[in-house]
C-alpha cells in the first residue's frame, strides 16, 4: 500500500487538473481574468497552508528574480491557453498545451546538446500526424475565432515549456517548505501581472454569477492548489514510464470531458488524431529514462 500511494497520489493530481479547462469554459468570465482568479484564490490558499504549517523561510534575492521570471512564462501560459479553450475547446487546447514536452525536448536539442535519437524524432512525427488529423480536415471551413485558437494553444506548449524550465531552476535543491513558499509568492507575482493583462484587453472583474464564483474557486482550489502539490510531490518518487502514462491523464480525460460536458463533435478522424497525439507526448515524456 505504502508503494503504490505515489501512484495514486500522481493520478489523483492528472484527475483534477483535468478539469481546469472546463473551469475555464463554464466561468462567465473573459479568459484572461479566469487566469487571474486561478492564481489569485490558488494564491489565498497557499498562504493560508503556508501560515498554519509554519512553512516560514527568507526568500533570497536568486529566488524573487527566478520567481518573477516564472510569473512572466506562466502568466503568458495561462492567458494563451484560456484563448485557446474559448476558440478550440477545453480538449484540443489542453492537447496542445501538451505539445510543451516536445518544446522541452526541442530546447534540449538546440541549446543543452543533447541527443535527439530515434524517440523524440518518432515523438515529433506522431505529435504532427495527431495534429494534423485534428485541425486539418475541415481547417478552410472554419471561423477565424477557431484557427486562433489552435495558434494559442501551440503557443500555450511554447510558454509552458519555458515555464517548465524557469521553475525547475527556481525549486532545484529546495526543501517542501521553501517549495511551497515559492508557488506561494509565484502565485502572486502571476496575479499581479495576470491583473495587468485583464485591463489592457478591457475584460472586467466582476464575477456575474454563483456558477462563476465556484468554478473560479474550484479553478484556483484544484489547479492551482491540490492537483500541483500531489504532482510535484509523487512524480520524484515514480517509474518515468509510468507517470508519463498517468500524467496522461489530463489532457485524455479534457478531451473526454470535452464530448462529455461539451458536445464536442467527435469522428474517426479526431480520436486517430488525439491517439497519435497521445502516443507522441508520451513518448517524448519518457524518451531518456526507462
Amino acid at each position: 500500500m505504502k508503494s503504490s500511494l505515489p501512484y495514486f497520489q500522481l493520478g489523483l493530481g492528472a484527475f483534477l487538473i483535468s478539469f481546469s479547462s472546463v473551469f475555464v469554459k463554464i466561468a462567465d468570465v473573459g479568459p484572461i481574468a479566469s487566469g487571474f482568479y486561478r492564481v489569485f484564490f490558488g494564491g489565498i490558499l497557499l498562504l493560508i497552508m503556508v501560515l498554519v504549517k509554519g512553512y516560514y523561510t527568507s526568500i533570497s534575492w536568486r529566488s524573487l528574480r527566478l520567481s518573477i521570471l516564472c510569473a512572466v512564462f506562466f502568466a503568458l501560459d495561462l492567458s494563451t491557453w484560456h484563448i485557446s479553450i474559448h476558440g478550440v475547446g477545453p480538449g484540443l487546447a489542453t492537447v496542445l498545451s501538451n505539445f510543451q514536452v516536445l518544446f522541452l525536448a526541442g530546447i534540449g536539442v538546440l541549446f543543452f546538446k543533447e541527443k535527439s535519437g530515434w524517440k523524440l524524432n518518432l515523438a515529433i512525427c506522431l505529435a504532427l500526424i495527431g495534429l494534423l488529423l485534428l485541425v486539418g480536415p475541415g481547417w478552410n471551413s472554419v471561423g477565424r475565432e477557431w484557427k486562433m485558437g489552435v495558434l494559442f494553444g501551440l503557443l500555450t506548449a511554447l510558454f509552458y515549456a519555458a515555464y517548465i524550465l524557469s521553475v525547475r531552476n527556481l525549486q532545484t535543491g529546495q526543501s517542501f517548505a521553501a517549495v511551497t513558499v515559492n508557488i506561494t509568492l509565484l502565485s502572486f507575482l502571476t496575479a499581479v501581472l495576470m491583473a495587468g493583462e485583464t485591463l489592457l484587453a478591457g475584460e472586467s472583474f466582476v464575477i456575474p454569477n454563483t456558477k462563476s464564483l465556484f468554478a473560479l474557486a474550484g479553478y484556483g482550489f484544484f489547479s492551482q492548489m491540490v492537483g500541483w502539490i500531489l504532482i510535484s510531490h509523487s512524480l520524484p518518487r515514480i517509474n518515468v514510464s509510468i507517470a508519463g502514462l498517468l500524467i496522461l491523464l489530463q489532457p485524455a480525460l479534457s478531451f473526454l470531458w470535452d464530448i462529455l460536458f461539451f458536445n464536442r463533435p467527435t469522428g474517426p478522424l479526431d480520436i486517430l488524431g488525439a491517439g497519435c497525439a497521445f502516443c507522441g507526448i508520451y513518448i517524448g515524456l519518457t524518451r531518456n529514462r526507462s
